[in-house]
């Protein structure tokens, strides 16, 4: 809320859900169908669902048993922020600039992310880890 007490309007539009591990496909619905109601081109979904699925996926598999979902639109970007309640994680760096070894079978879903989205940004602390993406729509 801003001084004057009013939520600005991507709050107001903001959706969200909770999820675990076994919710991941109602949340990958629920992420295409707020992106396609904000206008993303369904050429962009796939590109976008793949980006969320990996970091939702590392929130409920290395955070928390729960993790939360927020979609909102901010202008010409649609800005999903994953939250989990792990605390114990502390990067070393920005996570996903490297690319994972060659013949990986595991770590790269933060890099991906970052591939596929404009921005991504890691935050991590008492009140466990947050990983927001900007996505254009």
């Amino acid at each position: 809320m801003n001084e004057d007490g009013v939520r600005p309007a991507a709050e107001v539009t903001a959706k969200e859900i909770t999820f675990s591990l076994a919710d991941l496909p109602e949340v990958r619905e629920f992420a295409a169908v707020q992106a396609r109601e904000r206008g993303m081109s369904e050429e962009a979904v796939g590109d976008f669902l793949v980006a969320l699925n990996e970091v939702a996926t590392n929130a409920v598999t290395h955070g928390s048993a729960k993790a939360r979902l927020r979609v909102r639109a901010d202008g010409s970007a649609l800005v999903v922020d994953v939250h989990d309640d792990g605390r114990h994680w502390r990067p070393d760096g920005e996570p996903g600039q490297t690319p994972p070894p060659e013949n990986a079978t595991s770590g790269m879903g933060l890099w991906v992310a970052r591939l596929l989205s404009t921005d991504i940004k890691v935050r991590t602390g008492a009140d466990g880890t947050i990983v927001s993406m900007r996505f254009p729509i």
